[in-house]
């Protein structure tokens, strides 16, 4: 029986390429979309990030979820540091989120009200994601707009505190292979991180409407 982690891993393989290989992202990463594009990305997080970080106070102590709940994964602050620096200090007035993004946070904050597991399942796709494949969207931002290597514009992907990301995931993994969860309810987490990509690929639809290369 192969472990949760990677049982978790293969059955999101598909979704996962899928939000990766978009073409909202491949623009982006390619250096054909401007630092507004960039910026409109930036904003779309903090939306989702505060769904998860606003519960993540009134979880710390559940049995399922608790364990997930490190204060050196947070991001909200360095997402608004990142949103002050991007758009200056009166960015919350006009910070829009897309429909797609309201829809994400929604199901983000509606997991973490009532189902623990589900919440894990978000916190697993954003986490363990923005430690992964997050630094190849820094170092390329940081090159192709010319923000400060890990300062502002980028402290969304700096984790200031882990100064052992391999270490931190091997540890992440191994909470996922312990969750108290029993085999319904572990296919049922699987399910929800494969809405997870599902959601985080419509926001980059979404988003690749609003930045259409011209033709």
């Amino acid at each position: 029986m192969d472990a949760f982690s990677t049982v978790i891993r293969v059955a999101s393989h598909e979704q996962h390429t899928e939000a990766e290989t978009s073409t909202f992202m491949s623009d982006l990463l390619g250096g054909r979309l401007g630092v507004d594009a960039y910026t409109r990305y930036t904003e779309q997080l903090w939306f989702v990030y505060r769904a998860l970080e606003d519960a993540a106070e009134s979880l710390k102590d559940d049995p399922v979820a608790g364990p997930f709940i490190r204060p050196e994964l947070m991001r909200v602050a360095e997402i608004e540091r990142d949103l002050a620096h991007l758009r200056g200090p009166s960015w919350r007035e006009t910070v829009v989120a897309l429909p797609a993004t309201e829809a994400y946070a929604a199901r983000v904050a509606e997991c973490a009200a009532g189902w623990p597991g589900g919440y894990v399942a978000h916190h697993y796709t954003r986490y363990l994601g923005d430690l992964s494949g997050g630094q190849i969207i820094r170092d390329k931002a940081e090159r192709t707009w010319g923000f400060t290597r890990k300062g502002d514009g980028v402290r969304f992907y700096v984790f200031a505190d882990i100064s052992n990301p391999a270490a931190f995931k091997r540890n992440y993994r191994e909470l996922l292979d312990a969750i108290a969860a029993d085999d319904l309810e572990k296919q049922r987490i699987i399910d929800e991180c494969k809405r997870a990509f599902d959601y985080n690929g419509a926001v980059f639809r979404e988003l690749g409407a609003e930045f259409p290369l011209s033709a």
